[in-house]
């Protein structure tokens, strides 16, 4: 009995040593392999590695995966005109030298944290004196990023750390500002409207004034085809007119005086006080002889 007993304890005690040699890396995760308080090895890839028992080598496990910096509470920072905008970011980094980060930082996220927001305060308070306000919301907004961050991968860097983003979630004016910075931008808005509402106007009445000048030019060339027209179709009637009465001068005459006649005489009440021998009757006088 005795003896069964001390097979089942040193088959445990043997479990044990075996477990203590064997440890398990996961795909998201390095391990580090210390050897009496020294990095002997990191392992990056998963599977089951072999170690001695402690106290001979002992296993530290660092996150792979990327993480976030999200900062609860916006900072303060002063633009270039001297006003306060409130800065909301977040960062986006993983590990890349689990032996430097942990040498660093003594493998703490924490602290790996605290050292990036320092870093990240330090550029966007450089990056932001340089900057107007309208630069830091809109103009510049995207070149302010890529700055910050070159600036916060060069300090990462140092403690084993590879930037892999960072993000001006919100950018906006400090309380104490904000209204007299939004009537400011209302008034400049209405006077840039109102510019170009004039210039709007002038440019109508250019518009317009051109548009009446080539009417007026263009009235005036159909006037003058439609008169030349007008004289070219005068004088082939004329000619027409003119040959004709040329075969017959006497018919030219008596359709000349039956013209005048309707010509005179278009109304009932028309009336002409003439000599009844002048010329102007010389065809009734004709028809008066001729009966």
């Amino acid at each position: 009995m005795n003896r069964l007993v001390s097979i089942i304890f040193g088959l445990i005690f043997l479990g044990f040593i075996a477990s203590s040699c064997l440890f398990i890396v996961d795909q998201r995760q390095f391990a580090l392999v210390f050897a009496l308080g020294e990095i002997k090895k990191v392992v990056q890839e998963p599977g089951l590695y072999f170690k001695l028992p402690p106290p001979f080598q002992n296993i530290v496990y660092l996150e792979k995966r990327i993480l976030t910096i999200d900062t609860p509470d916006a900072d303060r920072f002063i633009t270039k005109e001297k006003q306060n905008v409130v800065v909301d970011t977040y960062v986006k980094w993983r590990i890349e030298d689990a032996k430097i980060f942990y040498t660093s930082v003594a493998g703490r996220v924490a602290s790996a944290n605290d050292r990036i927001n320092r870093a990240l305060r330090d550029g966007l308070n450089n990056e932001i004196a340089t900057r107007t306000v309208n630069d830091v919301i809109a103009g510049e907004r995207e070149q302010l990023m890529e700055n910050i961050t070159v600036r916060v991968a060069e300090d990462a860097k140092q403690i084993g750390v590879k930037i892999i983003d960072v993000r001006l979630r919100r950018v906006e004016f400090a309380d104490e500002i904000r209204d007299s910075v939004f009537r400011r931008m209302e008034s400049e808005r209405k006077a840039i409207a109102s510019e170009r509402r004039s210039e709007g106007a002038a440019e109508a009445e250019k518009i317009r004034a051109n548009a009446d000048r080539q009417r007026v030019g263009l009235l005036a060339q159909a006037y003058k085809k439609a008169q030349d027209i007008k004289g070219t179709g005068d004088a082939a009637s004329a000619a027409a007119y003119a040959d004709a009465f040329g075969k017959d001068p006497d018919f030219a005459r008596f359709y000349r005086s039956l013209e005048a006649y309707r010509e005179s005489f278009k109304d009932r009440s028309d009336l002409i006080v003439t000599d009844p021998e002048s010329d102007f009757f010389d065809f009734f006088n004709k028809q008066k002889t001729d009966k």
